[in-house]
């Protein structure tokens, strides 16, 4: 009897890649890619490599796990359990919202305005990150600003646990604190005030939930992204406690739906409390960041 071929790295791609197409998985080729490279400890580039490399039957059997996950249209982040996010690798799994490339605008305009000096205390300004997740913008922002003190605050206790494992993996969790509660009432109630506060707030709409993709709808956390009527609860509730939580001068950033910044600016000018409010394009030229200055000396 004749010793059955080895499945090689070429060939279990090509078979997952067309299965995956088949089962109209998007990207079926790099979700095939990543999820064997997850296997093997390796990057996509080493599987290109070591394309004629036989497999061994123990990696095949946690491959097809793998795979079965996200058929089950499971993110690949959770399944990997790491996404990137400003060039740094995220710790991210149930219960913690995934990382987006367009949260990255708030890290680059945070940036921006303390390198001119916009903020107030910008030689060591205080931060805050509302609704962190797993930390991202935090820990971004801490480490591009090593002068800052950063504050993180969150209401699910599993997501602040992932912020402060991110923070310790990239170092700067000897700047960081972690506040557990609703949006700014924890810093309120310490009598905390910053310099800048950021933050990715839950803003979809509540009546599109049943129209999200099935990796969002049924695997990411709906608390960290159900915004409410008009996906606007949170952005209100932000854009109005605000100035009670900044430095004179001091600034919030807040991502939200495109939709959305045209009404941001309006209850940003009905406060009465800011003396700046534009809002922002990523890189798709569509608004996706709102920006407002507390006024001077209130």
């Amino acid at each position: 009897m004749t010793e059955a071929k080895a499945w090689t790295i070429r060939d279990l791609l090509k078979v997952t890649s067309d299965f995956l197409k088949q089962k109209d998985i998007e990207a079926p080729r790099l979700s095939a890619e990543v999820l064997l490279a997850h296997i093997l400890s390796l990057n996509r580039v080493e599987l290109y490599l070591r394309f004629d490399q036989p497999l061994h039957e123990e990696e095949i059997s946690r491959y097809r796990a793998l795979v079965k996950r996200r058929l089950n249209r499971e993110p690949m982040q959770y399944i990997t359990g790491s996404q990137e996010f400003w060039s740094l690798d995220f710790e991210v799994g149930p219960g913690v919202l995934i990382p987006r490339p367009e949260s990255e605008l708030l890290v680059e305009t945070a940036l921006s305005l303390h390198r001119a000096g916009r903020i107030p205390h910008a030689g060591q300004p205080r931060l805050l990150d509302l609704c962190t997740g797993c930390g991202a913008l935090a820990v971004a922002l801490a480490r591009e600003i090593p002068d800052a003190a950063v504050w993180a605050s969150d209401l699910s206790g599993d997501a602040l646990a992932t912020a402060r494992l991110n923070a310790a993996k990239h170092g700067v969790a000897h700047r960081m604190e972690f506040l557990t509660g609703d949006l700014c009432q924890p810093a309120r109630d310490r009598n905390l005030t910053f310099d800048l506060i950021v933050s990715n707030p839950p803003y979809i709409r509540s009546d599109a939930w049943e129209g999200l993709p099935p990796e969002v709808r049924l695997h990411e956390p709906r608390m960290a992204l159900d915004g409410g009527e008009e996906g606007m609860v949170y952005i209100k509730r932000i854009l109005s406690a605000g100035p009670d939580c900044l430095e004179p001068g001091g600034w919030v950033l807040m991502e939200m739906d495109p939709e959305q910044t045209s009404e941001a600016l309006r209850l940003i000018e009905q406060t009465g409390r800011y003396e700046e409010g534009e809002r922002v394009k990523d890189y798709s030229q569509r608004y996706r960041m709102v920006m407002a200055r507390k006024k001077a000396g209130r």
